[in-house]
């Protein structure tokens, strides 16, 4: 392995020549747009986040004008994104920022890793990037150009795996530049050092690599043990009224697409009719059974199949506003939706 000042040159001589210099949040790196893209790339490519962040910082240019948002319009911005959990920590930290910090982000790590949603990785690198002072990161994509480099083995969720690979992040860490040497790693961990078919003979430090000198790029980082996810089965009524409206509920706030909005679920087409019943006073019309779809979580798959109904006759039971939802197609509201929602939504204009 070289000597950290060797990797360090190496990395950012790579980075001068070939990194990314022109991403959105690159041309101004203040605090809320690192943090903000930050939080956007986790666990997303660049590709899919850029539009995204575009149109983030349009409606909220500022930290105090994402907390002043409501959340509806923060989870309406953030659908498709998935792990919506980010989206409402998103607020929570905009809004904490604001009464803790009097609309700055604090620069220390542990300040950073007390705002919901940032933990040790995403700290580093908003003190890196946008600060302008010397961090370590560790996020997927630094792990695995670490994992190789160093032939660290095993699953980098794994306690002793994960301090090993901090211990070299740290090591490496350089003080000068370490803005760029952060964007660095992340680049050559998206551009080069991919997680299939690497492009070894342009990485800069493929001589010093164990993985690529044992031709073992394949085996780091270690993957996470497999288990069978499990299956699990609902159904969701797609319920329009003979205004053509459809009826939204909006989810706990706790638990999956927690806040968004979304179709009603039961377990039967007897629970449905009753639910009919029970909400809006009327008799359902026909029941519609749509193609079934399947939604995969990161531990388990949920069997969705739609069940469409008409209503037969007008609704004039009073809903609540912030729980109930008639949403109408034609003049959509901007609210954050579960991503299964909007694609059945589409499919009643088919």
């Amino acid at each position: 392995m070289l000597a950290p000042e060797q990797f360090q040159q190496q990395v950012l001589g790579w980075f001068d020549q070939h990194g990314r210099h022109d991403l959105p949040w690159q041309t101004d790196r203040s605090p809320y747009r690192v943090w903000l893209s930050e939080i956007m790339l986790q666990q997303t490519q660049v590709k899919t986040v850029i539009p995204y962040f575009e149109r983030f910082v349009a409606t909220f240019p500022s930290v105090q004008a994402l907390a002043a948002a409501e959340e509806d319009a923060v989870l309406h911005l953030w659908t498709g994104l998935g792990y919506y959990a980010r989206a409402r920590n998103l607020l929570k930290c905009a809004q904490q920022v604001c009464t803790e910090f009097d609309g700055e982000f604090p620069a220390s790590i542990d300040a950073l890793t007390s705002l919901p949603g940032i933990g040790r990785s995403t700290a580093g690198a908003i003190r890196s990037i946008a600060f302008r002072q010397p961090a370590a990161i560790l996020d997927g994509n630094v792990k695995r150009v670490l994992a190789r480099y160093g032939a660290i083995a095993g699953w980098p969720g794994q306690t002793a795996v994960h301090k090993e690979l901090w211990a070299l992040a740290e090591t490496l860490n350089p003080v000068q530049r370490n803005d760029d040497y952060s964007q660095a790693l992340m680049d050559l961990g998206a551009t080069l050092c991919t997680r299939s078919r690497p492009a070894c003979e342009r990485c800069p430090l493929q001589t010093a690599c164990r993985a690529n000198s044992s031709g073992s790029q394949a085996d780091f980082p270690g993957r996470k043990p497999k288990k069978a996810l499990p299956v699990k089965a609902t159904t969701m009524l797609i319920i329009s009224n003979p205004e053509d409206e459809v009826f939204l509920a909006r989810r706990p706030s706790q638990g999956i697409w927690g806040g968004l909005w979304s179709f009603p679920e039961v377990e039967d087409t007897v629970a449905a009719a009753a639910l009919c019943l029970d909400t809006f006073g009327c008799e359902p019309g026909e029941m519609e059974h749509w193609e079934p779809l399947r939604h995969t979580f990161s531990h388990y798959h949920l069997d969705i199949q739609p069940l469409r109904i008409q209503l037969l006759a007008r609704v004039d039971q009073v809903m609540e506003q912030d729980r109930h939802l008639w949403y109408n197609r034609a003049r959509p509201e901007s609210v954050g939706m579960a991503a299964p929602v909007s694609k059945l939504l589409k499919l009643l204009d088919i």
